[in-house]
């Protein structure tokens, strides 16, 4: 007896990065946040380098996360200030418009929110809840990165005070960290430290989230070494002038002695 198989639709595929919003038409909330994200993107370039030599790392600056398929579809994304992927492509056949969970599976290692108010919105736990008619309640930013996303370090960084708070998920659950004798934040498989460092940059003089190594030195940026490298090139350069200098006056000395040698009826270059 043979047996009728009917097709039976499959729902849609989840939609990719191209299908879906890059903004939710929001202002950037502070002059700030850019050069904020440059100096950590810029500094901590070379070790996220050396960790992945194939290539396959993303970082995100004000870029969307896609958590959950909604509608709108931006009430499913959370877009930290600056976050790190590990092991995936930097784009998606030549460039991304955000970073979609449900295609890549891999969690940012780590999110930082650059908060230009007093926090609250970061350190927001609400949950996701779902009433009997389909409608949601939008979750907490603090609730959606530990809960759901499960980004293993978490940075607040309130702006107009100077406040950094740092979290580490712990058995799922974040754990504020205590700085160290430095008072930065140690990320141990980065082998860096996060922390705060008062000085100009872009034209700027703020206090700045900063990266360090894991002795305590500042990572750089690139005009930083730039900058570094004119000094020494001058230094050398000063350097190399003073013993020229130093030469010429031993020259001129040697040369006046024989001079007064010479008026006393004494030749200087004859043998003794």
């Amino acid at each position: 007896m043979n047996e009728i198989i009917t097709a039976t639709g499959l729902p849609p595929a989840f939609p990719d990065h191209t299908q879906l919003p890059d903004e939710d038409g929001t202002f950037v909330k502070n002059f700030q946040e850019h050069p904020q994200s440059i100096i950590l993107t810029d500094s901590i370039g070379p070790v996220v380098e050396r960790l992945h030599p194939d290539g396959q790392y993303a970082i995100g600056q004000d870029c969307g996360i896609y958590w959950r398929e909604t509608d709108p579809p931006e009430r499913g994304a959370e877009a930290p200030d600056w976050f790190y992927v590990p092991n995936v492509p930097a784009t998606l056949d030549g460039f991304r418009r955000s970073y979609v969970l449900w295609r890549e599976h891999m969690a940012p290692f780590i999110a930082l929110e650059f908060a230009s108010g007093n926090g609250e919105e970061e350190r927001d736990r609400t949950p996701l809840t779902v009433a009997a008619d389909g409608t949601s309640t939008k979750p907490g930013k603090f609730w959606v990165y530990e809960r759901i996303i499960r980004i293993p370090y978490y940075g607040i960084y309130e702006m107009r005070t100077g406040n950094l708070e740092v979290y580490h998920l712990i058995d799922f659950v974040y754990r504020r960290m205590e700085p160290n004798e430095r008072g930065h934040y140690p990320i141990p498989v980065l082998d860096v430290e996060l922390g705060m460092w008062q000085g100009s940059y872009q034209n700027q003089e703020l206090l700045w989230l900063r990266w360090w190594d894991s002795q305590g030195n500042l990572l750089l940026t690139g005009s930083e070494q730039v900058e570094i490298e004119r000094a020494r090139t001058e230094q050398e350069r000063e350097r190399a002038e003073q013993e020229r200098e130093r030469a010429e006056q031993a020259e001129r000395k040697v040369t006046q002695l024989a001079d007064r040698l010479r008026a006393m009826g004494i030749d200087p270059d004859a043998e003794d």
